[in-house]
């Protein structure tokens, strides 16, 4: 009986999908060993990163907190200096608009309402705003509210495709690709 059973001939074909499967099995376990070491360097470089930050950022609250106390001492009172970034979102339609407005808010990329931006805060960009003030409500937002917008709200475009900005990721091969194409 165990001699007939060593006699089964297994069909070419078979044994070419066994090879195969094999193949593609040791190439999946190499690139995710591979995909492992990587993120692992990436999580080391992330998390140095984030302590080079939290450090920065201590330093400039101590000399802030300094400089408010000599202010205090001298007397005078220390102005802290004006924000960089700005967001502003558009909180009315478009009826009985003067064509400059209009322009105006097509150029601070805000023709739809509830549509909202960050800009950089400069002499042009604060003279646009003072002419559109009816149409657009505006501030300065800290570090927690823009991570938020950024994280529910935030798209970048990869192959005309818009993907939510859910990690770095995206930004991260969009960026390699873009610094391949330019060795080339």
């Amino acid at each position: 009986m165990s001699s007939e059973a060593a006699k089964v001939v297994v069909p070419e074909s078979v044994l070419r999908k066994q090879k195969r499967e094999e193949q593609w099995a040791a190439d999946k376990k190499e690139k995710a060993l591979v995909e492992k070491k990587k993120s692992i360097e990436s999580r080391k470089l992330i998390s140095s990163r984030a302590k080079q930050y939290a450090e920065e950022y201590d330093a400039q609250e101590k000399e802030l907190v300094q400089l408010k106390r000599e202010a205090r001492l001298k007397g005078g009172f220390y102005v802290s200096p004006e924000a960089k970034l700005l967001f502003v979102i558009r909180i009315r339609g478009i009826n009985a608009m003067h064509p400059k407005t209009r322009k105006i808010l097509q150029l601070l990329r805000l023709r739809q309402i509830f549509n909202g931006v960050f800009l950089k805060v400069n002499k042009a960009t604060i003279n646009m705003l003072r002419r559109v003030e009816p149409y657009v409500a505006y501030g300065y937002p800290n570090l927690k509210s823009v991570r938020e917008l950024i994280y529910k709200r935030g798209y970048g475009k990869l192959n005309k495709q818009r993907i939510p900005l859910s990690n770095n990721q995206v930004i991260e091969e969009v960026w390699l690709g873009q610094a391949q194409h330019h060795l080339h």
